[in-house]
């Protein structure tokens, strides 16, 4: 039977250990404690919460009108640099045209009327492309500084450059090395009335793109007009006045690539004169200006572009980023690819300088064909004077 009173030995060490207990005890309450930190309450975490939330979004905000304002401002400037490629690739091209009577020129004019996008062709004394075929083709001493230069936006829906523009550049050889038409040999540059699409039409105007010897100079211009800026032969007061009267002080602009408001001389009188004219005292007439004489101002073709002070270029570019939001049906919309009259409207009589660029700016502005807002921004117009040298060989 065990025993259940506690030995001597462990009343002892109990009463230690209630010793030394108090003793801890009491030194524990001399020790000052430190005071208990305030936390923060659920109202403010949701409040510095909320906070956070908006600086992040307004960080973001922030960030995405960076990268939207570069975006646009990167695409203005590949749109800015297109267009000043092509424009000077025009005007070097434009101040090499050969000017003499004795050639042809295939331009707008009222024979050759061109609705939508313009086509332009003309000789210059530019470098030019010479293929392989036919054979043979003219060697390096044969090859003439001469080539039939035409530029155009291909209205071919079915070729990989559709609403492109493309730069023609086809090599001409001399005089001596062959004849014949475009097809069958290398015929050198040919005078009236030889004409250009008489030679060359399969060259202006290829059937297939494996045949097509236009390259793209403009991949992002879709609309090109042009239009002639008139040096005016007409002197007010000219014997007889022309009619009618031009409105517009020299220099015009016309579509006509030739002066038609100069006055010319009737080479027959109109009234019979009488067998014995009686004499009749007239005042001195105050003087007149001199009409101009017909050989220089009564013309109907463009005789080397002698009444051509300037051929004004308007072309409209997308930017490359944003052509991808616009179909082909769009921009044949605009550019009047499509056979309906462009959205872009063609330059008209009666216009001012500057205004077409200006009625292009209003279409895209009032986007009836409900084109995206991001591509109407990405579309830009501009015009350029391209201004001609006087002819070299002007005849009557």
């Amino acid at each position: 039977m065990l025993d259940q009173k506690p030995s001597a030995v462990a009343s002892k060490a109990c009463s230690v250990w209630r010793v030394r207990s108090g003793f801890l005890s009491e030194a524990l309450k001399t020790i000052p404690t430190a005071k208990r930190p305030c936390a923060f309450t659920l109202a403010e975490l949701v409040v510095s919460l909320g906070v956070l939330v908006l600086l992040v979004l307004l960080f973001t905000q922030l960030l995405n009108n960076a990268a939207t304002i570069t975006t646009l401002g990167h695409g203005r400037m590949d749109v800015d640099s297109q267009a000043r490629e092509v424009l000077d690739r025009m005007a070097i091209d434009f101040a090499k045209m050969l000017k003499r009577a004795d050639i042809d020129y295939y331009l707008k004019s009222p024979g050759n009327p061109q609705t939508g996008n313009d086509q332009i062709a003309f000789y210059a004394s530019s470098p030019g492309y010479f293929g392989t075929v036919p054979t043979p083709a003219p060697s390096y001493i044969t090859k003439s500084p001469v080539s039939l230069v035409a530029y155009r936006i291909n209205p071919n829906s079915t070729w990989s450059s559709y609403n492109r523009m493309g730069r023609l550049g086809h090599g001409l050889a001399w005089n001596a090395f062959s004849s014949g038409s475009a097809s069958t040999g290398w015929p050198p540059i040919m005078f009236l009335p030889q004409t250009i699409t008489g030679t060359w039409n399969s060259v202006l105007f290829p059937s297939t793109e494996v045949s097509s010897e236009y390259e793209v100079i403009g991949p992002q211009v879709f609309r090109f007009e042009y239009y002639y800026l008139i040096a005016g032969q007409f002197e007010p007061g000219a014997i007889p006045a022309p009619t009618p009267i031009p409105s517009a002080t020299p220099p015009f602009p016309s579509t006509i690539p030739w002066d038609t408001t100069c006055a010319c001389p009737s080479a027959t009188p109109t009234v019979a004169p009488t067998a014995t004219p009686t004499p009749i005292a007239t005042p001195t007439p105050t003087p007149l200006p001199t009409p101009l004489p017909p050989a220089v101002c009564c013309h109907l073709s463009p005789q080397g572009m002698q009444d051509v002070v300037a051929i004004v270029v308007d072309i409209a570019v997308i930017d490359p980023k944003t052509r991808g939001l616009v179909t082909n049906a769009q921009l044949a919309r605009l550019n009047g690819a499509d056979g309906s009259p462009p959205v872009l409207v063609d330059f008209a009589p009666g216009m001012t300088t500057g205004q077409l660029l200006g009625q292009w700016r209003a279409a895209l502005d009032a986007n009836t064909i409900s084109l995206p807002q991001p591509a109407v921004s990405g579309i830009r117009v501009y015009e350029r004077y391209m201004y001609l040298s006087p002819p070299t060989l002007n005849t009557p």
